[in-house]
């Protein structure tokens, strides 16, 4: 379990909050008996379950149910939003973690839902009304969005979990499966098997969202391009480029600027 580190600065409220966090910010593990949404609205999040780590930039929102054991830790300096749902309109998310895409209209709700109209001794305080009006247009966006796989799932088999920690400490690491096999004492093809059976991937879809997690968190850190390309094991830029617009949507310089 990761020791708590405070953020920077709160503000919490009934119905959702705000933390500023540091670069390398962690909460300590907890849950809640309401479901809620997490959303960076500078930075990258990575949220951590039982299910596994998903991966929060800033045009993404993640859906942790109630009662799910988790915690975030911040890469960048990072202006984190969370929404807490009603469970009436609990029922329209699913009940498992989930990443969603925020279109424009989602991220301009949850700024506002989020924003100083909370604040204690705020000059206009929010009709009751009017947020869960708000509440229920948000829910519909993400409703029609896609699931987006930006969650690394967890092993639990120990010859997938040594090869999971030595990927996930040196993530540009080629070494092929077949190798990483002769390391824990399984052939590739039972390697392959209990990555597909056990993560819903192929070991390298898997090892491709463990590069592209490492790179939000290296972009997140300032870092450019180039550098983040060699650190996450592409050959060249364009490779990293095409891998990382792919599932992030963007390229990495435009969501490098985007922060």
């Amino acid at each position: 379990m990761p020791i708590g580190r405070q953020p920077r600065m709160s503000q919490l409220w009934a119905s959702g909050g705000l933390h500023l966090w540091s670069s390398g910010g962690t909460s300590s593990a907890h849950s809640h008996p309401r479901g809620h949404l997490v959303y960076a609205a500078r930075g990258v999040l990575s949220v951590h379950t039982e299910r596994g780590t998903s991966i929060v930039p800033a045009n993404r929102a993640a859906w942790i149910p109630a009662g799910f054991t988790h915690y975030h830790r911040a890469h960048g300096e990072t202006d984190m939003r969370i929404q807490f749902l009603p469970p009436s309109l609990t029922r329209l998310v699913p009940a498992h973690p989930a990443v969603f895409t925020a279109s424009d209209l989602a991220r301009e709700i949850l700024l506002t839902l989020t924003g100083p109209r909370n604040y204690e001794g705020a000059a206009q305080a929010w009709d009751r009304a009017a947020q869960a009006r708000l509440r229920r247009v948000l829910v519909d966006e993400l409703h029609q969005a896609d699931e987006q796989p930006l969650q690394l799932p967890e092993p639990h088999d120990d010859r997938l979990r040594a090869i999971a920690q030595l990927l996930y400490e040196e993530p540009a690491n080629t070494t092929s499966l077949a190798e990483l096999g002769q390391r824990v004492g399984a052939s590739g093809r039972t390697l392959s098997r209990l990555f597909h059976d056990e993560l819903g991937m192929t070991f390298y879809e898997w090892r491709t969202q463990l590069r592209i997690y490492h790179a939000l968190v290296l972009l997140g850190d300032g870092h450019d391009t180039t550098y983040v390309a060699h650190a996450c094991g592409w050959a060249n830029p364009s490779g990293f480029i095409t891998a990382f617009t792919s599932i992030i949507g963007t390229t990495p310089g435009r969501h490098r600027s985007a922060r």
